[in-house]
């Protein structure tokens, strides 16, 4: 039985298609979904989701959101994916820089705060998986 995937940002639909597994994180812990999962509906946390399809494996950066799971379908309404091939590791290393600088700047709000450090973790997410992804193919489970 397949399994359908769909991962949607508010800007797009970043990717459909049947798959045999998908790890993602959840804002517990790391998820695997096959497929006859049992039905669920949970938050989603900051980290790596990896597709499995064909024996290939296919990564990208997601941060925030929920997941919905079915039997036959998966549904990941992320705030932000991205897909490892196509992260600019150098713009990643500059936002990464950016939000290094604004925490060290000195005293923040509460919410300013939040944001930098929100920023910051997905600035590193996005590095780490782009440059995990240009490490060329491996065994990841």
């Amino acid at each position: 039985m397949p399994l359908l995937l769909e991962i949607v940002t508010p800007e797009k639909l970043a990717y459909s298609d049947t798959v045999d597994a998908v790890t993602l994180p959840g804002a517990e812990g790391e998820l695997g979904v096959l497929p006859r999962h049992a039905p669920l509906v949970t938050t989603l946390g900051v980290g790596e989701l990896r597709i499995r399809k064909a024996g290939q494996v296919e990564t990208f950066a997601i941060a925030g959101g929920f997941l919905q799971v079915r039997p036959d379908k998966v549904v990941v309404m992320a705030e932000m994916a991205d897909m490892a091939a196509e992260i600019d590791v150098e713009r990643a290393a500059e936002a990464r820089r950016e939000a290094e600088r604004a925490l060290e700047g000195g005293f923040h709000e509460g919410a300013d705060l939040t944001q930098a450090r929100a920023a910051l973790a997905v600035a590193l997410l996005r590095q780490r998986v782009a440059l995990r992804h240009r490490e060329g193919p491996r065994h990841r489970g």
